[in-house]
Protein backbone atom coordinates (compact mmCIF):
# COMPACT_ATOMS: atom_id res chain seq x y z
CA UNK A 1 0.00 0.00 0.00
CA UNK A 2 1.19 3.66 -0.95
CA UNK A 3 1.84 6.02 2.32
CA UNK A 4 3.18 9.44 1.84
CA UNK A 5 4.02 11.15 5.34
CA UNK A 6 4.26 14.84 5.79
CA UNK A 7 5.98 16.02 8.98
CA UNK A 8 5.60 19.49 10.03
CA UNK A 9 6.84 21.02 12.94
CA UNK A 10 6.33 24.73 13.60
CA UNK A 11 4.00 24.63 9.82
CA UNK A 12 7.53 24.03 8.52
CA UNK A 13 7.70 21.05 5.88
CA UNK A 14 9.88 17.96 6.46
CA UNK A 15 10.97 15.29 4.34
CA UNK A 16 9.31 11.86 4.03
CA UNK A 17 11.35 8.76 4.78
CA UNK A 18 10.89 6.53 1.68
CA UNK A 19 9.41 7.17 -2.31
CA UNK A 20 6.35 5.37 -2.05
CA UNK A 21 6.05 4.90 -5.45
CA UNK A 22 9.78 3.41 -5.58
CA UNK A 23 10.78 2.38 -2.54
CA UNK A 24 14.45 2.01 -3.65
CA UNK A 25 15.16 5.62 -3.89
CA UNK A 26 16.05 6.58 -0.39
CA UNK A 27 15.66 10.34 0.53
CA UNK A 28 12.57 11.21 -1.33
CA UNK A 29 11.25 14.58 -1.08
CA UNK A 30 7.26 14.37 -0.13
CA UNK A 31 5.52 15.84 -3.34
CA UNK A 32 3.52 17.12 -0.42
CA UNK A 33 4.15 21.05 0.51
CA UNK A 34 4.13 23.27 3.29
CA UNK A 35 1.10 24.07 4.37
CA UNK A 36 -0.56 27.41 3.17
CA UNK A 37 -1.45 29.75 6.31
CA UNK A 38 -4.64 31.62 5.74
CA UNK A 39 -4.43 34.30 8.56
CA UNK A 40 -5.74 37.84 9.37
CA UNK A 41 -9.02 36.24 9.81
CA UNK A 42 -9.82 35.73 13.51
CA UNK A 43 -8.07 36.96 16.66
CA UNK A 44 -8.74 33.64 18.69
CA UNK A 45 -9.31 30.06 18.32
CA UNK A 46 -11.15 28.67 14.86
CA UNK A 47 -13.63 26.03 16.10
CA UNK A 48 -14.78 25.40 12.91
CA UNK A 49 -14.99 25.75 8.63
CA UNK A 50 -17.71 25.24 5.98
CA UNK A 51 -17.36 24.86 2.29
CA UNK A 52 -19.37 25.99 0.04
CA UNK A 53 -20.45 23.20 -2.46
CA UNK A 54 -23.05 22.42 -4.82
CA UNK A 55 -23.94 23.86 -8.58
CA UNK A 56 -26.04 27.10 -6.68
CA UNK A 57 -22.16 28.09 -5.67
CA UNK A 58 -20.53 28.09 -8.83
CA UNK A 59 -16.84 28.06 -8.94
CA UNK A 60 -16.53 30.71 -6.60
CA UNK A 61 -17.42 28.91 -3.68
CA UNK A 62 -16.72 30.61 -0.78
CA UNK A 63 -15.81 29.42 2.89
CA UNK A 64 -16.01 30.08 6.52
CA UNK A 65 -15.00 29.77 9.60
CA UNK A 66 -16.12 30.34 13.09
CA UNK A 67 -13.94 30.95 16.04
CA UNK A 68 -14.37 31.55 19.41
CA UNK A 69 -15.82 34.91 20.84
CA UNK A 70 -18.51 34.52 18.60
CA UNK A 71 -16.07 35.50 15.71
CA UNK A 72 -17.41 34.54 11.66
CA UNK A 73 -14.88 35.31 8.60
CA UNK A 74 -15.67 34.60 5.18
CA UNK A 75 -12.82 33.54 2.73
CA UNK A 76 -11.68 33.79 -0.49
CA UNK A 77 -10.35 30.07 -2.34
CA UNK A 78 -7.58 32.33 -2.36
CA UNK A 79 -7.11 32.26 1.47
CA UNK A 80 -8.08 36.25 1.53
CA UNK A 81 -10.81 37.09 4.49
CA UNK A 82 -13.69 38.77 2.55
CA UNK A 83 -15.63 39.73 5.54
CA UNK A 84 -15.77 39.71 9.20
CA UNK A 85 -18.40 39.66 11.99
CA UNK A 86 -19.04 39.47 15.51
CA UNK A 87 -21.77 37.45 16.58
CA UNK A 88 -23.78 38.91 19.72
CA UNK A 89 -22.72 38.31 23.73
CA UNK A 90 -19.52 36.74 22.30
CA UNK A 91 -21.06 33.22 21.93
CA UNK A 92 -18.44 30.81 21.02
CA UNK A 93 -19.52 29.67 16.96
CA UNK A 94 -19.50 25.59 17.15
CA UNK A 95 -20.36 24.93 14.05
CA UNK A 96 -20.45 26.62 10.63
CA UNK A 97 -22.80 25.21 7.23
CA UNK A 98 -23.74 26.79 3.91
CA UNK A 99 -26.75 25.59 2.47
CA UNK A 100 -26.16 23.84 -1.21
CA UNK A 101 -29.57 24.93 -2.23
CA UNK A 102 -29.22 28.65 -1.13
CA UNK A 103 -26.45 30.21 -2.21
CA UNK A 104 -26.69 33.49 -0.02
CA UNK A 105 -27.04 31.04 3.54
CA UNK A 106 -24.88 30.53 5.67
CA UNK A 107 -25.96 28.87 9.16
CA UNK A 108 -23.39 29.48 12.57
CA UNK A 109 -24.48 28.13 15.97
CA UNK A 110 -23.21 29.72 19.04
CA UNK A 111 -24.92 29.16 22.27
CA UNK A 112 -28.34 27.90 22.43
CA UNK A 113 -28.91 30.11 18.54
CA UNK A 114 -28.29 29.61 15.16
CA UNK A 115 -27.61 32.44 13.42
CA UNK A 116 -28.42 32.52 9.36
CA UNK A 117 -26.33 34.77 7.74
CA UNK A 118 -25.98 36.23 4.35
CA UNK A 119 -22.34 35.18 3.26
CA UNK A 120 -22.31 37.87 0.32
CA UNK A 121 -23.67 40.82 2.41
CA UNK A 122 -22.08 40.27 6.42
CA UNK A 123 -23.65 42.54 8.06
CA UNK A 124 -25.33 41.10 10.64
CA UNK A 125 -27.67 37.98 11.12
CA UNK A 126 -30.88 37.83 8.11
CA UNK A 127 -32.40 36.07 11.17
CA UNK A 128 -32.10 34.08 14.23
CA UNK A 129 -33.08 30.53 15.07
CA UNK A 130 -33.89 29.53 18.70
CA UNK A 131 -33.35 26.24 18.43
CA UNK A 132 -33.30 25.16 22.37
CA UNK A 133 -32.46 26.13 25.97
CA UNK A 134 -29.12 24.03 25.72
CA UNK A 135 -25.73 24.94 23.94
CA UNK A 136 -25.67 23.35 20.22
CA UNK A 137 -22.24 21.64 18.89
CA UNK A 138 -23.27 20.63 15.58
CA UNK A 139 -25.39 21.75 12.69
CA UNK A 140 -26.25 19.45 9.37
CA UNK A 141 -28.20 20.65 6.64
CA UNK A 142 -29.95 18.51 4.63
CA UNK A 143 -29.54 18.40 0.54
CA UNK A 144 -32.28 19.41 -0.27
CA UNK A 145 -31.68 22.56 2.33
CA UNK A 146 -35.09 22.37 3.46
CA UNK A 147 -34.55 21.18 7.23
CA UNK A 148 -31.37 21.94 9.82
CA UNK A 149 -30.83 19.65 12.18
CA UNK A 150 -28.61 20.95 15.82
CA UNK A 151 -27.20 18.45 18.04
CA UNK A 152 -27.13 19.66 21.89
CA UNK A 153 -25.78 19.46 25.57
CA UNK A 154 -28.79 17.86 25.96
CA UNK A 155 -28.16 14.82 24.11
CA UNK A 156 -30.99 16.12 21.76
CA UNK A 157 -31.18 16.71 17.92
CA UNK A 158 -33.77 19.25 17.02
CA UNK A 159 -34.87 19.45 13.88
CA UNK A 160 -35.77 23.02 12.63
CA UNK A 161 -38.11 23.20 9.72
CA UNK A 162 -36.08 26.32 7.36
CA UNK A 163 -39.16 27.58 5.96
CA UNK A 164 -40.74 28.33 8.78
CA UNK A 165 -37.80 28.73 11.53
CA UNK A 166 -39.63 26.25 13.63
CA UNK A 167 -38.74 23.25 15.19
CA UNK A 168 -41.01 20.28 13.68
CA UNK A 169 -39.20 17.14 15.33
CA UNK A 170 -36.99 16.79 18.11
CA UNK A 171 -35.17 13.34 18.54
CA UNK A 172 -34.42 12.39 22.00
CA UNK A 173 -32.72 9.00 22.84
CA UNK A 174 -28.71 10.20 24.30
CA UNK A 175 -27.83 9.89 27.58
CA UNK A 176 -25.14 12.24 27.43
CA UNK A 177 -23.94 15.47 25.30
CA UNK A 178 -24.89 14.69 21.68
CA UNK A 179 -21.73 16.12 19.77
CA UNK A 180 -22.28 15.69 16.55
CA UNK A 181 -25.25 15.15 13.82
CA UNK A 182 -25.10 14.32 9.85
CA UNK A 183 -27.84 14.12 7.57
CA UNK A 184 -27.40 11.23 4.88
CA UNK A 185 -26.68 12.32 1.35
CA UNK A 186 -29.57 10.86 -0.95
CA UNK A 187 -31.69 10.59 2.12
CA UNK A 188 -33.23 14.12 3.03
CA UNK A 189 -35.29 12.91 5.70
CA UNK A 190 -32.74 10.26 7.15
CA UNK A 191 -30.07 11.54 9.40
CA UNK A 192 -27.57 9.95 12.04
CA UNK A 193 -26.05 11.09 15.34
CA UNK A 194 -23.34 10.42 17.98
CA UNK A 195 -22.53 11.77 21.38
CA UNK A 196 -20.46 11.06 24.79
CA UNK A 197 -22.54 8.41 25.51
CA UNK A 198 -20.60 6.49 23.36
CA UNK A 199 -23.59 5.88 21.37
CA UNK A 200 -24.26 6.11 16.82
CA UNK A 201 -27.68 6.47 16.24
CA UNK A 202 -29.37 6.24 13.17
CA UNK A 203 -32.74 8.05 12.56
CA UNK A 204 -35.84 8.20 10.30
CA UNK A 205 -38.01 11.59 10.91
CA UNK A 206 -40.90 9.39 10.35
CA UNK A 207 -40.21 7.69 13.68
CA UNK A 208 -40.11 8.20 17.44
CA UNK A 209 -37.22 5.78 18.23
CA UNK A 210 -33.64 5.48 16.41
CA UNK A 211 -33.96 2.89 13.68
CA UNK A 212 -30.67 0.86 15.34
CA UNK A 213 -28.11 2.16 17.69
CA UNK A 214 -24.71 0.59 17.87
CA UNK A 215 -23.10 0.62 21.55
CA UNK A 216 -19.16 1.77 20.63
CA UNK A 217 -18.34 0.94 24.39
CA UNK A 218 -19.78 -2.45 23.75
CA UNK A 219 -18.19 -2.78 20.59
CA UNK A 220 -14.85 -2.01 22.00
CA UNK A 221 -15.48 -4.80 24.79
CA UNK A 222 -16.57 -7.30 22.02
CA UNK A 223 -13.42 -6.70 19.82
CA UNK A 224 -11.03 -9.77 20.45
CA UNK A 225 -7.48 -9.02 20.68
CA UNK A 226 -8.24 -4.68 21.26
CA UNK A 227 -5.47 -2.98 22.51
CA UNK A 228 -4.60 0.62 23.70
CA UNK A 229 -1.86 2.43 21.72
CA UNK A 230 1.44 2.15 23.22
CA UNK A 231 1.67 4.62 25.64
CA UNK A 232 -1.82 5.60 25.58
CA UNK A 233 -4.20 6.13 29.08
CA UNK A 234 -7.80 4.13 28.22
CA UNK A 235 -10.39 6.69 27.14
CA UNK A 236 -13.97 5.08 26.47
CA UNK A 237 -14.82 5.86 23.26
CA UNK A 238 -16.72 8.65 23.28
CA UNK A 239 -17.71 10.58 20.41
CA UNK A 240 -17.16 13.84 18.81
CA UNK A 241 -17.54 13.77 15.01
CA UNK A 242 -19.97 12.39 12.40
CA UNK A 243 -19.70 11.86 8.80
CA UNK A 244 -21.86 10.35 6.38
CA UNK A 245 -20.04 9.63 2.76
CA UNK A 246 -21.85 10.40 -0.41
CA UNK A 247 -23.61 7.33 -1.15
CA UNK A 248 -25.46 7.72 2.37
CA UNK A 249 -24.82 3.95 3.23
CA UNK A 250 -20.80 4.70 4.64
CA UNK A 251 -20.33 6.11 8.23
CA UNK A 252 -17.44 7.45 10.28
CA UNK A 253 -17.23 8.91 14.12
CA UNK A 254 -13.97 9.95 15.48
CA UNK A 255 -14.13 8.77 18.90
CA UNK A 256 -11.86 9.78 22.47
CA UNK A 257 -10.18 6.11 22.28
CA UNK A 258 -8.07 7.35 19.29
CA UNK A 259 -10.26 5.23 16.75
CA UNK A 260 -12.01 6.32 14.13
CA UNK A 261 -15.25 3.84 13.84
CA UNK A 262 -16.75 2.77 9.51
CA UNK A 263 -19.98 1.49 9.51
CA UNK A 264 -21.28 0.70 6.30
CA UNK A 265 -25.52 0.82 6.50
CA UNK A 266 -26.94 -1.87 4.99
CA UNK A 267 -30.15 -1.10 2.16
CA UNK A 268 -30.74 1.87 4.15
CA UNK A 269 -30.60 0.46 8.04
CA UNK A 270 -28.83 -2.09 9.89
CA UNK A 271 -25.02 -2.33 9.85
CA UNK A 272 -23.63 -4.73 7.49
CA UNK A 273 -20.36 -4.63 8.23
CA UNK A 274 -17.93 -2.56 10.24
CA UNK A 275 -14.18 -1.40 10.98
CA UNK A 276 -12.26 0.82 13.61
CA UNK A 277 -9.41 2.99 12.53
CA UNK A 278 -6.24 2.81 14.90
CA UNK A 279 -5.95 6.51 13.67
CA UNK A 280 -4.68 8.46 16.76
CA UNK A 281 -2.46 7.86 19.48
CA UNK A 282 -4.73 10.17 21.19
CA UNK A 283 -8.79 11.18 21.08
CA UNK A 284 -9.48 11.17 17.37
CA UNK A 285 -11.58 15.07 17.05
CA UNK A 286 -12.78 14.74 13.25
CA UNK A 287 -13.86 12.58 10.48
CA UNK A 288 -14.51 13.65 7.02
CA UNK A 289 -15.78 12.10 4.02
CA UNK A 290 -14.17 14.10 0.85
CA UNK A 291 -16.76 14.00 -2.42
CA UNK A 292 -14.30 14.93 -4.97
CA UNK A 293 -11.86 12.78 -5.55
CA UNK A 294 -11.49 9.33 -6.98
CA UNK A 295 -14.58 7.37 -5.12
CA UNK A 296 -16.46 8.23 -2.20
CA UNK A 297 -15.17 6.72 0.31
CA UNK A 298 -11.77 8.54 0.91
CA UNK A 299 -11.86 9.61 4.93
CA UNK A 300 -10.22 12.13 6.58
CA UNK A 301 -9.47 12.32 10.07
CA UNK A 302 -7.55 14.38 12.83
CA UNK A 303 -7.00 14.28 16.63
CA UNK A 304 -5.45 15.45 20.10
CA UNK A 305 -2.06 14.10 18.38
CA UNK A 306 -1.56 16.54 15.97
CA UNK A 307 -1.99 14.60 13.32
CA UNK A 308 -4.14 14.47 10.20
CA UNK A 309 -4.70 11.04 7.94
CA UNK A 310 -6.31 10.47 4.97
CA UNK A 311 -7.80 6.66 4.63
CA UNK A 312 -9.00 4.62 1.39
CA UNK A 313 -12.24 2.66 2.94
CA UNK A 314 -13.55 1.25 -0.15
CA UNK A 315 -12.78 -2.36 0.33
CA UNK A 316 -15.52 -2.07 3.46
CA UNK A 317 -17.84 -0.34 0.61
CA UNK A 318 -17.25 -3.17 -1.93
CA UNK A 319 -17.09 -5.89 0.67
CA UNK A 320 -20.68 -5.08 2.38
CA UNK A 321 -22.10 -4.50 -1.01
CA UNK A 322 -21.33 -7.04 -2.54
CA UNK A 323 -22.13 -9.56 0.40
CA UNK A 324 -25.46 -7.96 1.18
CA UNK A 325 -26.77 -9.00 -2.45
CA UNK A 326 -29.51 -11.61 -2.04
CA UNK A 327 -28.89 -11.50 1.54
CA UNK A 328 -32.40 -12.10 3.68
CA UNK A 329 -32.99 -9.99 6.43
CA UNK A 330 -34.88 -10.35 9.49
CA UNK A 331 -36.73 -7.92 11.71
CA UNK A 332 -34.79 -5.04 13.70
CA UNK A 333 -33.38 -5.93 17.65
CA UNK A 334 -32.14 -2.35 18.55
CA UNK A 335 -29.51 -2.21 20.88
CA UNK A 336 -29.51 0.32 23.90
CA UNK A 337 -26.62 0.74 25.58
CA UNK A 338 -14.37 18.03 19.09
CA UNK A 339 -12.15 19.41 19.02
CA UNK A 340 -12.30 21.02 22.42
CA UNK A 341 -13.75 19.03 24.80
CA UNK A 342 -16.26 19.51 27.76
CA UNK A 343 -13.90 18.54 31.24
CA UNK A 344 -16.61 17.98 33.02
CA UNK A 345 -18.83 16.25 30.80
CA UNK A 346 -16.53 13.96 29.70
CA UNK A 347 -15.42 13.12 33.30
CA UNK A 348 -18.88 12.11 33.90
CA UNK A 349 -18.71 10.42 30.77
CA UNK A 350 -15.83 8.94 31.41
CA UNK A 351 -16.82 7.51 34.78
CA UNK A 352 -20.39 6.20 33.37
CA UNK A 353 -17.88 4.31 31.05
CA UNK A 354 -17.26 1.24 33.94
CA UNK A 355 -18.78 -1.43 34.22
CA UNK A 356 -22.33 -0.54 35.24
CA UNK A 357 -26.03 -1.88 34.72
CA UNK A 358 -27.42 0.98 31.84
CA UNK A 359 -30.47 2.85 31.86
CA UNK A 360 -33.27 2.68 29.53
CA UNK A 361 -33.61 5.91 28.73
CA UNK A 362 -36.95 7.23 26.90
CA UNK A 363 -37.09 7.60 23.58
CA UNK A 364 -39.74 10.59 22.24
CA UNK A 365 -40.28 12.73 19.93
CA UNK A 366 -41.25 16.00 20.44
CA UNK A 367 -43.62 17.63 17.58
CA UNK A 368 -44.07 20.69 17.29
CA UNK A 369 -47.05 22.93 15.58
CA UNK A 370 -46.89 22.12 11.88
CA UNK A 371 -44.65 24.27 10.08
CA UNK A 372 -45.55 26.84 7.39
CA UNK A 373 -45.76 25.23 3.14
CA UNK A 374 -42.53 23.63 2.71
CA UNK A 375 -40.53 25.11 -0.31
CA UNK A 376 -41.56 21.16 -2.37
CA UNK A 377 -45.37 20.15 -2.24
CA UNK A 378 -46.08 18.03 1.25
CA UNK A 379 -47.41 15.24 -0.77
CA UNK A 380 -44.53 15.13 -2.64
CA UNK A 381 -42.19 15.33 0.43
CA UNK A 382 -44.24 12.51 2.68
CA UNK A 383 -44.29 10.23 -0.40
CA UNK A 384 -40.78 10.63 -0.36
CA UNK A 385 -40.69 9.83 3.53
CA UNK A 386 -42.72 7.02 3.51
CA UNK A 387 -40.27 5.26 0.88
CA UNK A 388 -37.48 6.10 3.24
CA UNK A 389 -39.11 4.49 5.44
CA UNK A 390 -40.15 1.19 3.69
CA UNK A 391 -36.77 0.83 2.39
CA UNK A 392 -35.36 1.14 6.03
CA UNK A 393 -37.80 -1.27 6.93
CA UNK A 394 -36.25 -3.72 4.54
CA UNK A 395 -33.18 -3.30 4.82
CA UNK A 396 -33.07 -3.60 8.53
CA UNK A 397 -30.88 -6.66 10.20
CA UNK A 398 -30.67 -8.58 13.26
CA UNK A 399 -27.22 -7.90 14.08
CA UNK A 400 -24.74 -5.56 13.84
CA UNK A 401 -22.89 -7.50 10.20
CA UNK A 402 -18.88 -8.79 10.92
CA UNK A 403 -16.37 -6.54 11.11
CA UNK A 404 -14.12 -6.20 8.40
CA UNK A 405 -10.54 -5.86 8.70
CA UNK A 406 -9.43 -2.23 8.93
CA UNK A 407 -6.48 -0.61 6.10
CA UNK A 408 -3.15 -1.61 6.85
CA UNK A 409 -2.58 2.04 7.37
CA UNK A 410 -3.65 5.92 6.20
CA UNK A 411 -2.77 6.94 2.45
CA UNK A 412 -1.83 9.84 3.68
CA UNK A 413 -0.17 10.96 6.87
CA UNK A 414 0.27 14.58 7.81
CA UNK A 415 2.52 15.63 11.32
CA UNK A 416 0.40 18.65 11.47
CA UNK A 417 1.87 19.69 15.45
CA UNK A 418 -0.84 21.05 17.03
CA UNK A 419 -4.34 19.16 18.29
CA UNK A 420 -6.70 19.57 15.07
CA UNK A 421 -9.98 21.17 16.28
CA UNK A 422 -11.53 20.97 12.35
CA UNK A 423 -10.78 19.31 9.66
CA UNK A 424 -13.02 20.79 6.03
CA UNK A 425 -12.48 19.11 3.13
CA UNK A 426 -12.53 21.84 -0.04
CA UNK A 427 -11.60 21.91 -3.67
CA UNK A 428 -9.93 25.35 -4.26
CA UNK A 429 -9.76 26.71 -7.96
CA UNK A 430 -10.21 22.83 -8.61
CA UNK A 431 -7.77 22.13 -5.94
CA UNK A 432 -8.42 18.96 -3.55
CA UNK A 433 -7.84 19.93 -0.06
CA UNK A 434 -7.74 19.89 3.13
CA UNK A 435 -8.66 22.86 5.39
CA UNK A 436 -7.41 22.39 9.35
CA UNK A 437 -7.84 24.20 12.22
CA UNK A 438 -6.44 24.20 15.07
CA UNK A 439 -5.81 25.71 18.57
CA UNK A 440 -4.46 28.75 16.78
CA UNK A 441 -6.29 31.68 15.05
CA UNK A 442 -4.86 31.10 11.06
CA UNK A 443 -6.45 28.13 8.95
CA UNK A 444 -3.64 25.95 7.58
CA UNK A 445 -4.27 24.69 3.51
CA UNK A 446 -2.91 21.06 2.32
CA UNK A 447 -2.73 20.48 -0.87
CA UNK A 448 -4.39 17.08 -2.19
CA UNK A 449 -3.44 16.93 -5.48
CA UNK A 450 -0.63 14.47 -5.61
CA UNK A 451 -2.96 11.64 -4.30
Amino acid sequence: MKVTVLETRQMHAGIGSSNPCNPAQDNWVSPYRMARRWTGGHSAPVLCVGAAAGPAMGPEGLLASGAEGGEVTVWSQEGAPLAQLRLRAGEDVTSAVFSSAAPGSLYASHGETVSELDPRNLKGPVRELRVGEDEINGLSLNETGTLLAAADDSGAVRVVELHSGKVSRTLRRHTNICSSVAFRPQRPHSLVSAGLDMQLMLWSLQRARPLWVLNLQEVAEEEEGCRQNPGQLFNPPLVHCVSAAACGNVLACAAEDGRVHVVRVGGGSGPERRTALQAHSQGASQAHFLSFLSHPHWLATGGNDGRVALWDVSELAAAAATEGKGKPRGPSRRRGGRGRAKPKAQAQAQAQAQPQPQPQPQAQAQPQPQPQAQPQPQPQAQAQAQQEDQDEEQGTSDEPGPETPPPAGPRLSISHGAKVNWLCPALLKGEPCLLVADQSSALSVYSLSAL
